[in-house]
């Protein structure tokens, strides 16, 4: 099995092993059986933010195929390996509101909390009510709560520690509302012709999330070569008070004073900035890369794509090159998002 086949960048050599566990004690006797006998070991669901080497993978994949939604009034129990965009819109239809920002994501439910999914003003850490995990550390299965997480902005415990937890099932504490959570996102309500802050029809916020995401190649579209990608290569950086003083100095002087970097300060202090402003301001524009390998989107500059003949060195370096350009340019490390198997960042 090449990897490329299971990851929306449609890279990735093959696996030494592959297996795909369609129960959770199937999950769990595949990761121990890996464990006990030495291997290494490579978890996978939709894997829409996983870079893999080209050489592949020299162990034991599992793809996490598990299927199963539990419904007890708002509150829902998911397996890891249900896909998160279909749970969105069984939402939506069903009157539960806290997700529905979240429409048009690609992968499967387990991997939201581990990278703490957000877009639109929401992160799938206000909803979660607890994760069952399979501790490898120990091999016993536990269930976590929302402190137990460590949710922070996009990232998570789980992500914090690569391997140790394999997620088996979600559960969220959801709203039963037909109106959506409070608008919090400027470019969304003006999408929806609503203030921020003022809530809408659920129905209405999914499919202006959907157009939204669409015109910037994000939603998987095998008609559109844009949305063969990870989505977001990069978070937004978080920079405490005296590095963003220094941005804003940066990009005075290279840009001149009035085009300062996007601000959204958060309670502590620290302000959060645009990724996108950073790169397009470094002189990365869309399309930048090869039209027949690895370029930026033509719709996101946030977005790395495989336009067909690309691979991960190619990926990577030109992830580099860009990250290289914003710290010349204005002193600031893009971090990247998707996981890295193989290459090193």
């Amino acid at each position: 099995m090449r990897l490329s086949e299971l990851t929306t960048l449609r890279l990735g050599g093959p696996a030494a092993r592959y297996l795909e566990a369609t129960s959770e004690p199937a999950v769990i006797d595949a990761v121990t059986d890996a464990d006990r006998a030495g291997e290494p070991l490579l978890v996978l669901a939709g894997g829409s933010n996983v870079v893999v080497a080209d050489e592949g993978f020299p162990g034991t994949v599992v793809r996490i195929a598990t299927r199963g939604i539990a419904r007890a009034g708002a509150a829902l129990e998911v397996a890891a390996g249900e896909p998160w965009d279909p749970l969105v819109a069984e939402c939506v239809a069903g009157g539960l509101a806290g997700v529905e920002c979240l429409a048009g994501i690609p992968g499967a439910v387990g991997a939201t909390p581990i990278q703490n999914v957000g877009a639109y003003g929401q992160e799938v850490a206000e909803t979660i009510s607890a994760v069952r995990v399979l501790d490898r550390a120990d091999g016993a299965v536990r269930t976590l709560t929302p402190a137990e997480c460590g949710f922070t902005y996009r990232s998570s415990a789980f992500k914090r520690e690569p391997g140790r937890w394999v997620v088996l099932a979600v559960s969220f504490a959801l709203d039963t509302s037909e109106g959506s959570a409070p608008i919090r996102y400027p470019e969304l309500a003006r999408a929806l012709g609503v203030d921020v802050g003022a809530r809408a029809p659920l129905a209405d916020v999914r499919e202006a999330v959907l157009a939204l995401r669409r015109a910037k190649g994000m939603v998987l579209d095998p008609d559109d070569p844009d949305t063969v990608s990870a989505g977001s290569f990069f978070t937004n950086p978080v920079l405490d008070s005296g590095a963003f003083a220094a941005l804003r100095a940066r990009a005075a002087e290279r840009l001149g004073p009035n085009a300062p970097p996007p601000a959204w300060p958060d309670a502590d202090g620290h302000v959060k900035t645009s990724a996108a402003w950073l790169i397009e301001r470094a002189g990365f524009h869309r399309g930048h890369g090869n039209p027949d390998g690895i370029a930026i989107s033509g719709k996101h500059t946030l977005a790395l794509t495989n336009r067909g003949a690309g691979t991960t060195a190619e990926l990577v370096a030109l992830a580099r090159e860009i990250a290289g350009g914003v710290q010349d340019a204005f002193g600031v490390a893009l971090v990247p998002e998707p996981v890295f198997v193989g290459p090193r960042w």
